[in-house]
């Protein structure tokens, strides 16, 4: 049968003859391979064994030897080490680690891969530099989301030039990081507050099965209040409260991020000189017991009582930031070091509104206990 593991010797996927046994190179590409693995979460380990099945490697690893040897991450390292081996092994990892966009753990592959085909170097990556958290957190310090990812998106277009490109590159966004999404799109107070309680009322019918919530709201604002498309004002902490340990059992524990693109005020904050062109932006026309609001993170646009910033071609300032630097580094990034990155970028990067020199700087709320990796 193609791909066995019996005994004897048969050929590798570049038409070498590879020993059954395990060899003193064939061990430590093994462990390598679970280096590389253990990093990942269990549902992207779930997604490195269905894309596995799709690539374009001779012997593919069938299903059944998936199944009986790549339940964990040691045995599908050894199952990889012994089906691929040296040559083609680096190979397959680039492939799979592209599919899955890990930025982060696809370069040393890519690099060994590419020694492999020129047969000159090491096709072993050398060992790969753990994450921080690896280096001072345990496995018990991430927030476990293998549990469906849940998302509610809002956004009111109406008079908001640019909001129609925030509502693509967040849906992209959610997509990569395998969130499923409720939109809402253009709502009055109370279409609003009807779907955003019925999300809410979702995610506890189906309570074991969370592992994550984010909701983003994108509209006009002021201190406290996103606007509806008539201008009737919804409270956020109405909204964050919805989602409380009290009003949301589900999400007990469990990680709940609201990203918020809205004005919180009329305050403007004047930078350096540029020649940038002008921006638009948001006018304001005995149990064991928990906290009531524990485990939220919260990210704004701008300082409180100060207006966001949006281009009318391009969208907002923080949204464009947020592709751009999840693009750049994959989900390699704790969410808090994630917008540090994002606030980095939006703080070096010079705007005008309305022929005046503007800068905006994000601002981040958490009450989280662990780490969030998406």
């Amino acid at each position: 049968m193609e791909g066995s593991m019996g005994g004897g010797r048969r050929s590798g996927s570049d038409g070498l003859q590879v020993p059954a046994k395990m060899t003193p190179a064939m061990e430590e590409l093994q462990s390598r391979l679970q280096e590389t693995l253990d990093v990942l979460s269990p549902q992207e380990l779930r997604s490195f064994r269905v894309i596995l099945k799709t690539v374009d490697e001779e012997p593919r690893v069938s299903p059944l030897q998936l199944e009986l040897e790549g339940g964990s991450a040691s045995g599908l390292a050894r199952l990889l080490a012994k089906h691929y081996y040296l040559r083609a092994a680096p190979r397959v990892l680039a492939k799979v680690l592209e599919q899955l966009r890990r930025a982060d753990l696809l370069a040393s592959w890519q690099n060994a891969a590419a020694a492999a085909a020129e047969d000159d170097g090491p096709v072993i990556p050398s060992k790969i530099l753990k994450r921080s958290y690896d280096c001072v957190e345990g496995e018990m310090d991430r927030y476990d989301l293998s549990g469906r990812r849940k998302a509610f998106l809002m956004c009111v277009k109406r008079n908001r030039p640019g909001a129609h490109r925030d509502i693509v590159l967040m849906k992209e966004w959610l997509g990569q990081c395998q969130f499923e999404h409720t939109s809402c799109i253009d709502p009055d107070k109370m279409e609003l507050l009807g779907k955003i309680t019925s999300f809410r009322d979702g995610l506890n019918e189906i309570k074991d099965e969370i592992g994550c919530c984010l909701v983003t709201l994108m509209s006009h604002g002021e201190k406290g209040f996103i606007k509806m498309k008539d201008d009737e004002r919804v409270s956020l902490e109405d909204i964050f409260e919805m989602f409380n340990n009290k009003n949301c059992p589900a999400l007990q524990e469990k990680p709940k991020i609201f990203i918020i693109q809205a004005c919180r005020g009329e305050r403007r904050d004047n930078g350096v000189e540029t020649d940038d062109e002008p921006m638009d932006f948001d006018d304001l026309s005995e149990k064991r017991r928990l906290p009531t609001f524990s485990d939220y993170f919260i990210i704004y646009p701008t300082q409180a009582d100060h207006v966001a910033l949006r281009h009318p071609r391009t969208g907002s300032v923080m949204i464009e930031a947020m592709i751009e630097v999840f693009k750049q580094h994959g989900n390699k990034w704790h969410i808090a070091d994630f917008f540090t990155k994002v606030n980095n970028r939006v703080v070096h990067t010079e705007f005008h509104l309305r022929e005046e020199p503007i800068k905006v700087s994000l601002v981040m709320e958490s009450t989280l206990t662990k780490s969030v990796y998406f």
